[in-house]
């Protein structure tokens, strides 16, 4: 049997965004009573809530999301706990734990401030040690609690765009793959010619 776990953040209007970006846009436009049908429109930059960064966004890679091959969004998948680290640093034990081509989760806890203000300042932010062993394993996609795994001016972003690593951001929940040595993760992000898409992450567990 096959447990599912839901690693999204929910899109709703006015959902938490970065400080930079526009506020999110959720609405209903059409009602039943009146126009015999219902529907919604959704205005959203491509980075709010759970959403996947490509090399386009950072480097001058010119693939769009909806050219990445469909393999590169599925996979073995392991989860690292760093709870209480402001900065995330390689440990030998991730020799033993990280594979080649997996993607690669973050616990932070952070998630936990996800719609405070709180959260877009003071998160924890990812070695250059660190990303360069993801890089020497050459997993496939690095996914955290977090809204960046870096600051200004984003070197660890290009280091690992620089290699093809793709990037999640505003995973919620993970909590709930603490102990589960390893699954399988199905993040397929919109088939739209952009930089970056929302995305619905979900972790499928052995039970």
């Amino acid at each position: 049997m096959k447990r599912y776990i839901d690693l999204s953040q929910d899109i709703t209007h006015d959902m938490p965004v970065h400080p930079y970006d526009d506020k999110v846009k959720l609405y209903q436009d059409k009602f039943l009573d009146k126009d015999k049908y219902v529907n919604f429109k959704l205005e959203t930059g491509m980075h709010s809530g759970t959403h996947i960064d490509t090399p386009m966004h950072l480097t001058d890679r010119e693939t769009y999301i909806n050219d990445i091959p469909l393999d590169r969004f599925v996979g073995r998948a392991v989860i690292l706990d760093v709870r209480n680290e402001g900065i995330i640093k390689f440990k030998e034990e991730y020799k033993d734990i990280v594979r080649n081509d997996h993607i690669v989760f973050l616990y932070t806890g952070h998630s936990d401030k996800y719609g405070t203000e709180e959260y877009y300042i003071n998160q924890p932010v990812i070695d250059e040690g660190l990303a360069d062993f993801f890089v020497e394993k050459n997993i496939k996609m690095l996914g955290m609690d977090l809204p960046s795994p870096d600051n200004y001016p984003f070197e660890i972003h290009k280091k690992l765009f620089a290699n093809n690593i793709l990037i999640v951001e505003n995973l919620t929940n993970l909590s709930e793959l603490i102990g589960v040595k390893d699954f399988d993760i199905i993040a397929f992000p919109l088939k739209i010619r952009a930089e970056a898409s929302l995305v619905r992450v979900v972790a499928c567990i052995d039970v």
